[in-house]
């Protein structure tokens, strides 16, 4: 990338990407190529601002950076292992493989596109040259060339398929795989079976090469399709950021037996960690209340992916609402809570009155439905109700399966 290029860039990273598009271009600029970079540079500067503000480095086409994990999510996840060698065998951009390797000697990237491995080992390179306690370096070499042991940590970079990969004579302390959730037609993935590479069937090769798999899942998998499909599930980490489900972290270690532990976090915001094994949520008692007390509360999304529902209610003391609807409530404010706390102001039956009545003063409000036979849609239509977020109405149901209208008002906690 020239200087011209790199000016460019920095001059326009703020633009509108489509206008930006129809405005001419300096010659000894590539306007396609100045075009991703700068798209590219505004995604990245939300998810890896660390990465988004170095001008040296390169990114590789949208669909590659939408995918990509956050600088959050993929320091968390580094926080969950470290040993001598690591192998992560879906590198892609490459950003789970620089914050993972902080915790390894050594770090293989794999990865099958060509073009994704010569990134790599530019912005690896990058990288390595700014960081003045040597803690990333590259090598390009091959399994015939051994190892040597730094005091750093070192990247290499392979062009390989996962699975043609695995076949060398290798074995690792942790082998790490982001399983691609969307087929050459950008449809979603719902099953494991349908990621590539499908882990399913690698199992026994993944633990032949190593006692310890990380794997990143989508959120929109269901955990208990993860639990039955793979094996020694040991734990499975629900990651949110800012009460968004981001990803589902599965660790499995080889021989493990037992019910795998729960843990729900949230890396921005009201941040926490929520431990669990589900036999204590199978087991916990349902507690509900005979009505809408002083305060309502909204489990953080993470918690709700898990599945603890009444257990979330024995652990802070509050009682839920019903048996299907996942709100809460207590006459004292429980500031510790995992998720959205609100003052209830008023409380009404779904009838024709509610206009004159609860929401006489109300045409604006932020609508949420929990166990209620309307759409969201459906009910800001009945109501006649525009958007804000001053005031929150919940269609919800209740213990005697009485479908009612709660108003509330957010509570601000400051949380740590």
């Amino acid at each position: 990338m020239n200087d011209a290029t790199r000016f460019f860039i920095r001059e326009h990273l703020k633009d509108d990407i489509g206008r930006l598009a129809l405005s001419s271009f300096p010659d000894d600029v590539d306007k396609f190529f100045v075009l991703r970079q700068i798209k590219a540079r505004q995604i990245l500067l939300k998810k890896v601002p660390s990465w988004a503000d170095n001008e040296k480095l390169l990114f590789p086409r949208h669909l590659s950076v939408e995918q990509c994990s956050s600088e959050l999510t993929a320091l968390y996840k580094a926080s969950l292992i470290k040993g001598i060698n690591l192998a992560d065998l879906t590198g892609g951009m490459g950003v789970d493989t620089y914050f993972l390797s902080k915790s390894f000697q050594l770090t293989d990237y794999v990865e099958c596109q060509e073009e994704l491995c010569s990134l790599a080992v530019h912005n690896f390179g990058i990288l390595n040259e700014e960081n003045k306690t040597g803690i990333v370096g590259v090598q390009e070499v091959g399994f015939d060339e051994k190892f040597e042991k730094t005091e750093s940590s070192v990247i290499r970079v392979f062009n390989e398929d996962a699975r043609i990969f695995l076949n060398h004579d290798i074995s690792y302390d942790c082998i790490f795989l982001d399983p691609a959730r969307r087929d050459i037609f950008g449809r979603k993935m719902v099953s494991l079976h349908d990621c590539s590479p499908d882990v399913i069937e690698l199992q026994s090769l993944l633990f032949d090469k190593s006692p310890r798999v990380m794997l990143k899942l989508s959120p929109m998998l269901d955990i208990n399709v993860i639990i039955n499909e793979l094996h020694y599930v040991k734990e499975i980490h629900i990651i949110a950021v800012g009460n968004e489900c981001k990803e589902v972290v599965v660790m499995m270690e080889r021989g493990f037996v037992g019910e795998p532990q729960y843990h729900c976090v949230d890396l921005k915001g009201s941040t926490f960690s929520f431990v669990f094994h589900p036999e204590e949520e199978k087991k916990c008692p349902l507690l509900l209340a005979e009505k809408v007390h002083k305060y309502l509360y909204e489990s953080n999304v993470a918690i709700l992916k898990a599945g603890a529902f009444k257990l979330t209610a024995q652990r802070y003391g509050l009682a839920k609402l019903h048996v299907n609807s996942h709100l809460y409530t207590s006459d004292e404010l429980h500031r510790e809570f995992p998720g959205r706390v609100f003052e209830v102001c008023g409380v009404s039956e779904l009838n024709k009155r509610i206009k004159q009545t609860l929401l006489k003063d109300v045409d604006r409000a932020s609508i949420a439905v929990r166990n209620f036979p309307m759409t969201v849609v459906e009910l800001r239509k009945r109501l006649h109700i525009s958007e804000s977020d001053e005031v929150y109405l919940f269609g919800t149901t209740l213990k005697r399966e009485e479908k009612v209208v709660i108003m509330a008002r957010k509570v601000l906690i400051d949380k740590v």
